[in-house]
């Protein structure tokens, strides 16, 4: 007797935890969105006089090397935003790039290379750009952005 009311409540929990699992999938299943691409945003304040020499830098060769990245499937879009700066330590430029999903972040460095290479030259070569690049502006920071899509 004692054996069975153990099975009997042995089954009462398991049976328990299949109806805790089943609505916990169930609920997850529910959300009113989905996970969509993710975007990467670039906060820059050009430095003064500069504005017209980082653009043209933006609209060659960083412009090529998104063309790269899209053409190889890395990147999705991009795009630079103009944003009037609310103080003096406030970003002018928001500049964006578009991944699918947050999973393109994985081993991104690696497939940024080859295109980066193909760019801006060799390492030294691309190094020396990136000083010369900060003449013309000051990075404030980079926050990343999923995108929820609602149902």
């Amino acid at each position: 007797m004692r054996k069975r009311v153990a099975l009997l409540r042995f089954g009462l929990v398991i049976l328990a935890g299949a109806i805790a699992l089943g609505l916990a999938q169930t609920q997850q299943v529910q959300r009113p969105y989905t996970e969509g691409s993710v975007v990467s945003h670039a906060y820059v304040r050009t430095k003064p006089g500069m504005f017209s020499r980082y653009m043209q830098y933006l609209d060659t060769d960083w412009k090529r090397y998104m063309e790269e990245l899209k053409a190889a499937g890395v990147v999705t879009s991009y795009r630079v935003l103009q944003s009037p700066p609310r103080s003096s330590d406030d970003h002018d430029l928001i500049v964006l790039v578009e991944y699918k999903n947050m999973a393109a972040f994985d081993g991104l460095e690696d497939r940024l290379d080859p295109a980066l290479s193909r760019v801006f030259g060799s390492v030294p070569q691309s190094d020396q750009r990136s000083i010369e690049r900060g003449a013309l502006r000051e990075n404030l920071g980079e926050r990343i952005y999923r995108e929820l899509v609602l149902k």
